[in-house]
């Protein structure tokens, strides 16, 4: 038996069991999912460029801060500059004797060797810092290497060799002299430093 009565439309709110939504297909709504997929990959890709990128930066800040400061350390170790005006030289210039020098081998002074004289301006300049006040060297006739160093206010003189080094033997001629004075003894005829490590007068 044939039923005639049409079936009663149900509204679509009320079919629970429908899977399909209104106005939308199955297709639609995988595009969808799909286009939100590739945002987030998009949005990956990018948070990973901008975080390469900062690393990638402050490697190259870090390393640039090396090399300024390698470049500067060798600067300081090694200074070059074309500005001549800073660039310093040391020049040492030889002392020369203001005391009257006395060769008694030869009346021209002009025979004693720059070495001699060198060495008579170091005394000089030494025995002054003791305060005493060298007047005359006298080299003695037939010395090689002796040096009669006369001096104010003293009746005798000191005999140095030019061998030995100006500032222990101008030490220990004040030394000597000083030994002199604290036993009264104000006269003599000279003082011998030439030996290291003793002292004589007469």
């Amino acid at each position: 038996m044939e039923n005639n009565n049409p079936p009663k439309l149900v509204k679509r709110s009320l079919n629970r069991k429908s899977t399909i939504k209104s106005g939308r297909t199955i297709g639609e709504k995988r595009e969808h999912l799909e286009t939100a997929s590739e945002r987030a990959t998009i949005h990956k890709k990018a948070k990973f460029k901008k975080r390469l990128r900062f690393i990638l930066a402050t490697i190259g800040f870090v390393l640039a801060i090396i090399f300024v400061a390698q470049v500067f350390a060798s600067i300081v170790k090694n200074p070059e500059t074309d500005d001549t005006s800073l660039t310093t030289t040391t020049v040492t210039v030889p002392l020369k004797p203001t005391i009257e020098i006395i060769d008694e081998d030869s009346n021209d002074t002009s025979n004693v060797s720059s070495r001699t004289k060198e060495y008579i301006a170091e005394v000089e300049a030494d025995l002054r810092e003791y305060g005493l006040i060298p007047v005359k060297a006298v080299i003695p006739s037939g010395a090689i290497r002796e040096v009669d160093i006369y001096l104010d206010g003293y009746t005798g003189f000191i005999k140095m060799y030019t061998d030995r080094g100006a500032g222990v033997s101008s030490e220990d001629a004040d030394r000597m002299l000083r030994y002199l004075a604290e036993r009264g003894i104000a006269d003599f005829q000279y003082i011998d430093v030439r030996i290291d490590g003793k002292a004589y007068w007469k």
